[in-house]
């Protein structure tokens, strides 16, 4: 069940994911944040690649994306430093775009994309080995 809060909020982002990315969109992002992912935040490929550091993401690690939306940065995160990535968000059109990328970056059995609100992570203590959550207030 969710509370009214996050109810509120999914409606909003369903509205704001439903409106499709314009090329100009992605020469903005590709211009700002160095890439092009349909993100919604403004965490730079280069802070993206200080938390892969920070945090010691490689091989065998599992990085935990709260609010993972269309998969920014954890998506690259995972891309970039091989580490297995468990995003998740309430907005299905996100998690849906997420998975599409995932699945053109050849990472997709790396990655489990989950629908959960941001306060409410539906995961055992310790079964992830870092926490992004960038651009999100939970």
């Amino acid at each position: 069940m969710t509370t009214r809060d996050e109810h509120d909020a999914l409606a909003e982002f369903r509205q704001r994911y439903a409106i499709p990315t314009a090329e100009v969109a992605a020469e903005i992002e590709r211009r700002v944040i160095g890439a092009a992912w349909g993100a919604n935040g403004y965490t730079t490929v280069e802070q993206a690649d200080q938390l892969a550091r920070r945090l010691d993401l490689g091989p065998g690690r599992t990085l935990l994306d709260v609010g993972t939306g269309r998969g920014w940065p954890g998506l690259y995160l995972a891309a970039t430093t091989g580490c297995n990535l468990v995003g998740t968000d309430m907005p299905l059109d996100a998690l849906a775009a997420a998975a599409r990328r995932a699945h053109a970056e050849r990472i997709d059995d790396r990655v489990a994309l989950i629908a959960a609100a941001g306060a409410n992570q539906p995961f055992r203590p310790n079964s992830v080995d870092a926490v992004v959550h960038s651009d999100v207030l939970c």
